[in-house]
């Protein structure tokens, strides 16, 4: 339901839009000249308001122009202008002043509906950009590569270099392909890319390829245009399209399907966009990153990753190591930790011991880096007399054959469907329940791992 002010001084007319719009579930308010029109703007709730070029006390164009002057607080109302049949001029005046639509007198009621519609879709779309854009920016928090090992020594030094040469070709840049292990780091290094470059006060869009709805994964990414059959363009702008002159992550794009790869590589190649339905290019200038913790090229081998895309990819590749090969950086990243979980929950910073320290160098971390956070919040959370211990970490540190023995002798004593069971259950606890997380980890197609869990009722 809308709320609609109609400033119109026909009466009949104005009382015909009244009942249409009610008869579609909206409230309307009508006033006969401009003075009256302007009380109702300032004490009413509005959605749209319907105005008229000629009215007794004025011009709606002088309105229509004070309402987007900066500043005023109804400047994104939209505003739909309602001319006489050929005053051509008065038309093009009321879109040069900021007029939504506007319709020619006198006004088929269908029509009206119809632009109606059109005029509130645009402007919601509008919106949802605007927000998307001040909250990808309100997101890039200040964040660093932690580390004094000679691998992330080596990685700043390399996205530094990067980062200026893309900067000099932002028409060409090629995308940048980031790889490392599950919870490596690859999304801080993507915002890294972004905050070191020149594009750092533009939009950074992430984008969990592994979490795009299946039916809908190209119209998030390149956007959509309907037709409708007044003849008007109805338009979606894709992830691609929100992410313009500032940096597009597409993470886990091992995930994305064969056609949309299609897609997606014309894009990069090409630097334009088509959206689903549209004839019209749309000049695509943000800097693409994306990353994966799969071989892709033992991906392009099997079938499952096209090669041109891959290619494509491959030009600039940027490896994170895992932490299990940097474990010199495992005390400064536990440090800045446990100041962080100490400040979100407004606790005096607890001090780490020597032998909690030493535990931490030794364990593996088979999670890296998401690993060792999720266990210093827990430890933060819980240690007592500021001080985290051993025990509060909740590590253990098994040999290679202490483990292996362990696990062979608890399946041992399974059934085939138990051991099953067991091995989808690891999985989605390792993946935190991401069921494409999950099955790439089994080896399974995403429908294989939904059936063994409906199997198991997981």
């Amino acid at each position: 339901m809308l709320n609609f002010v109609l400033i119109e001084d026909e009466n009949l007319f104005a009382k015909s839009v009244k009942r249409r719009l009610e008869r579609e579930g909206h409230n309307a308010i009508i006033a006969g000249n401009i003075h009256e029109g302007k009380k109702f703007l300032e004490n009413e709730a509005v959605d749209v308001l319907l105005l008229d070029v000629r009215l007794p006390d004025g011009n709606g164009l002088d309105l229509l122009a004070e309402i987007r002057a900066d500043g005023h607080p109804l400047q994104n109302l939209p505003v739909i202008m309602m001319t006489a049949y050929g005053e051509l001029e008065d038309a093009v005046s009321a879109m040069k002043f900021g007029a939504s639509d506007y319709l020619k007198k006198p006004v088929d009621l269908d029509e009206l509906i119809l632009t109606i519609d059109k005029v509130v879709h645009n402007h919601s779309i509008s919106r949802q950009l605007q927000y998307s854009e001040q909250r990808a920016q309100k997101s890039i928090q200040p964040v660093n590569l932690i580390g004094s090992s000679k691998q992330i020594l080596a990685i700043r030094d390399q996205a530094k270099q990067l980062s200026d040469l893309l900067d000099k070709n932002k028409d060409t840049t090629p995308a940048v392909l980031i790889t490392g292990e599950t919870g490596s780091g690859k999304g801080v290094l993507a915002k890294y890319f972004h905050q070191i470059s020149q594009r750092h006060d533009r939009p950074f869009v992430h984008v969990d390829c592994a979490a795009l709805p299946e039916d809908s994964v190209e119209t998030e990414l390149f956007g959509q245009e309907i037709i409708a059959i007044d003849e008007h363009a109805k338009t979606r702008p894709g992830l691609l399209e929100v992410a313009e002159n500032g940096t597009l992550f597409l993470d886990e794009i091992a995930e994305l399907s064969l056609s949309t790869q299609t897609k997606l590589l014309n894009v990069l190649e090409r630097r334009q966009l088509r959206r689903l339905g549209s004839t019209k290019e749309i000049p695509v200038h943000s800097q693409v990153i994306v990353s994966t913790n799969r071989d892709l090229h033992q991906l392009v081998t099997s079938g499952a990753f096209r090669a041109d895309l891959y290619f494509r990819l491959n030009v600039v590749e940027v490896k994170l190591p895992p932490l299990r090969e940097r474990q010199q950086d495992i005390a400064e990243l536990a440090q800045h930790f446990i100041e962080q979980f100490a400040k979100r929950y407004g606790i005096d910073r607890p001090r780490l011991a020597y032998d909690a320290m030493r535990q931490m160098q030794q364990y593996e971390w088979p999670g890296n880096i998401r690993e060792l956070e999720n266990v210093i919040e827990r430890a933060v959370m819980l240690c007592k007399q500021s001080v985290i211990e051993m025990a509060d970490l909740s590590l253990r540190a098994f040999s290679n054959n202490e483990a292996g023995e362990t696990a062979l002798s608890a399946l041992e004593k399974m059934t085939i469907d138990e051991v099953e069971k067991y091995l989808l259950e690891s999985a989605l606890n390792r993946s935190s329940g991401n069921v494409s997380r999950a099955a790439r980890q089994l080896g399974l197609t995403r429908m294989a791992m939904r059936y063994r869990m409906e199997k198991y009722k997981l």
